[in-house]
């Protein structure tokens, strides 16, 4: 029996499963309120709340991660650093630990259980939280040198930008079009046209440090024009993205996934599929939603160790 484990921003998953899929599958709001060890805590009351005993457990993880140490390091995510994974579950279960970045492990998911199926060219990005991607390319998956290629959410999309990633660095497309960073975005773009007039006040009680990325998309899809404006300016720094992934890859096909685009694909990737094409010298592939839906990093953790 095989354990699967998603580390998330928000939440992690657990589930047991085979060859043909999962059996069980937990889901928990991610502990940031014990210290580093809080984590790995959580990972084994859950998989020991599945009722079965692993035989190799996969984890897909949010980033950086250190792959050889087994350790999260400086996540822009969690409230402290350097989260000892594999050695503590290791110990705990006394069995092989395979550690992933998350859309590192999403991608090969995609592969084997989803719409990636025969393509050796396949992206996946992931708008949630964060925002991340994986990549296999020729059919090989990329890795790179400590387990975070490709890391597509911190990649420069404005370098005069005064928006502040949460890694600290400005002009990162997370810091943009994040589920976490897309409220800060949204009020640096009433301040600069100096919008006053929208159902955002009135759904933020009149302090937009209450907005969330949820009210600005139901703003926007009630007709509000200043959140219109939020979503059509996110939508542009989107295209950027996705049409630098394409003219570095190359891929036969992109999936998306996270909580934003699963959420709300008509505001996010209908927008991306209209404005990409001007960012582009290489042919556009096919970018659709994920059918994996918000287990795929559960299915690559899956498919990840059966692959091993």
């Amino acid at each position: 029996m095989s354990i699967a484990v998603d580390i998330g921003a928000t939440n992690i998953r657990a589930a047991s499963g085979t060859e043909d899929g999962f059996d069980r599958k937990l889901v928990e709001n991610t502990d940031k309120d014990n210290g580093p060890e809080g984590v790995s805590v959580q990972i084994i009351r859950m998989i020991n709340k599945l009722g079965v005993k692993p035989e190799v457990v996969g984890v897909g993880s949010i980033g950086p991660l250190n792959v050889h140490e087994g350790v999260i390091t400086n996540t822009p995510n969690y409230p402290f650093k350097n989260i000892h994974i594999v050695k503590p579950l290791v110990e705990a279960f006394n069995v092989p630990v395979l550690l992933l970045n998350d859309c590192g492990a999403a991608v090969i998911g995609e592969q084997r259980f989803g719409r990636g199926k025969r393509i050796d060219d396949l992206f996946y990005v992931t708008i949630s939280t964060g925002l991340g991607g994986g990549a296999i390319v020729d059919g090989h998956p990329l890795k790179g040198k400590d387990g975070n290629a490709p890391e597509i959410g911190h990649i420069v999309v404005d370098p005069w930008s005064e928006i502040v990633c949460g890694c600290g660095c400005r002009g990162h497309w997370e810091a943009f079009s994040s589920g976490a960073n897309m409220p800060n975005y949204a009020r640096h773009i009433v301040r600069r046209y100096k919008l006053s007039s929208s159902i955002l006040f009135k759904e933020a009680g009149s302090c937009l440090e209450n907005l969330n990325s949820e009210m600005i998309f139901t703003a926007a899809r009630g007709g509000d024009d200043t959140a219109r404006k939020i979503v059509d300016e996110i939508a542009e720094i989107n295209a950027v993205g996705f049409a630098d992934i394409v003219n570095v890859f190359d891929p036969e096909l992109i999936t998306v996934g996270g909580s934003v685009a699963l959420s709300n694909p008509d505001l996010v990737l209908e927008p991306i599929r209209l404005k990409i094409n001007k960012y582009l010298i290489n042919r556009c592939p096919e970018i659709v939603i994920t059918p994996l839906s918000g287990d795929i990093v559960l299915y690559g953790a899956l498919a990840a160790i059966l692959g091993r």
